[in-house]
């Protein structure tokens, strides 16, 4: 091992002590990615809203749902009596609902039953806003904060002011026969309904359009938490179905890389040593390569002459000579590609030329004759090389 590559060895080895040093030693900044997930600890995961199910539901059974709704469901549905095998309550809540159009007839269907729907949600399927007769739109020139309050006098003091993570989403048309306004928000001096139930066949729909008051960071926050008891208290007191962002296959993703791309420290350290991989490849190939010389092949000095006395004998009208090179050109390729003797050219010779060949018997019988001809005539001409060229250049290409 030559001093050159000890060196590179050191600082590499180096590199990776001080990146394994500031990882362990910086502080771990904040995610504030909004994953609405149940297994986040993260301020905008929903873990402690999931914990908490348990303790505002305590007669409650509550159950994960890790497929679409539709294939939960439906599996649940008794199809002899048509009737679900499960009740209670369709729960979800995230940034936007992403519920297709299969799983939102589903929820219709359950709901008809005599089931509760509750989505937390800035912009629930269209499906069901189509189905519930309810329009929502977005303002996306909001400033400050918000107070989320409740349109029941029994749930004044549970009002809340949030500022992060705010989205002016509300309701700007209802069925008023079946829907009961049951929230608003305020932007500054303008009010709207950000919380609705909508009656739907046997059971009801409660949309919410402010999913954030139920993440962490605002759980935590002063008495926030009375707000989401208070909007969860509508909800019967029975089996919580809830959706889950963590479908079965998602979690582990699709990269072969995925547990060293999650682990903040693995993946610096991966990055890192592809950098430096990348850096040696390039300084030294920069040291070592030379220039390298073009060689000029050497010319094929034979193909020119043979053309070049062709061409003579062919000026001069030497026709019996050129004739008499080709056949014996002709039987050397014979010779030399099929080991075949030449001395006698009979019927014997054209039956294993064909069969060596892999060409018609007749064809190679028609060249030998013009051959046989050829040698046996005295005065060649023109016309003669012209067929003969013309018959020998059809067994090279058939």
């Amino acid at each position: 091992m030559n001093k050159t590559i000890k060196i590179y060895i050191v600082l590499l080895v180096f590199l990776f002590a001080g990146a394994a040093a500031i990882e362990f030693t910086r502080e771990e900044p904040i995610d504030w990615n909004r994953s609405f997930d149940e297994t986040d600890k993260i301020p905008y995961g929903t873990f402690i809203f999931y914990e908490e199910l348990k303790n505002l539901f305590p007669e409650s059974d509550v159950k994960t749902i890790k497929t679409t709704p539709y294939e939960y469901f439906d599996a649940l549905y008794n199809f002899e009596d048509s009737i679900y095998n499960t009740s209670g309550t369709y729960m979800a809540v995230n940034n936007f609902s992403g519920l297709d159009d299969v799983s939102s007839q589903e929820l219709l269907d359950f709901a008809a039953h005599g089931n509760d729907v509750f989505i937390a949600s800035h912009f629930p399927s269209k499906n069901i806003q189509d189905s519930l007769g309810v329009d929502i739109k977005s303002d996306y020139n909001f400033k400050g904060k918000a107070l989320l309050s409740f349109a029941n006098p029994n749930f004044k003091t549970d009002s809340i002011t949030v500022e992060k993570g705010l989205g002016n989403y509300y309701f700007t048309k209802l069925d008023s026969v079946s829907t009961t306004v049951l929230g608003y928000q305020k932007f500054d001096s303008i009010q709207n309904i950000n919380f609705v139930k909508v009656e739907y066949g046997a059971g009801n729909f409660y949309l919410h359009l402010q999913p954030i008051v139920f993440t962490n960071y605002h759980l935590l926050k002063k008495n926030n938490k009375k707000y989401a008891e208070a909007a969860l208290s509508y909800v019967e007191n029975d089996t919580i179905h809830f959706d889950s962002v963590n479908k079965i296959g998602q979690d582990l993703g699709s990269s072969p890389l995925r547990f060293i791309l999650k682990t903040p420290a693995l993946s610096w350290a991966w990055y890192l040593a592809l950098f430096t991989m990348v850096c040696f490849m390039i300084f030294n190939a920069k040291r070592r390569q030379r220039i390298v010389k073009i060689i000029k092949p050497n010319e094929n000095t034979t193909v020119a002459f043979t053309k070049t006395i062709g061409n003579l004998y062919y000026e001069t009208k030497e026709h019996d000579t050129i004739i008499d090179k080709k056949i014996t050109y002709f039987l050397e390729f014979l010779r030399r590609e099929y080991f075949l003797d030449t001395q006698i050219l009979d019927e014997k010779f054209i039956k294993n030329l064909s069969l060596k060949s892999n060409k018609k018997e007749d064809t190679i019988k028609r060249l030998i004759n013009l051959i046989l001809q050829l040698k046996a005539k005295r005065h060649l001409e023109e016309a003669d090389l012209l067929r003969l060229n013309k018959a020998i250049e059809a067994f090279y290409n058939k």
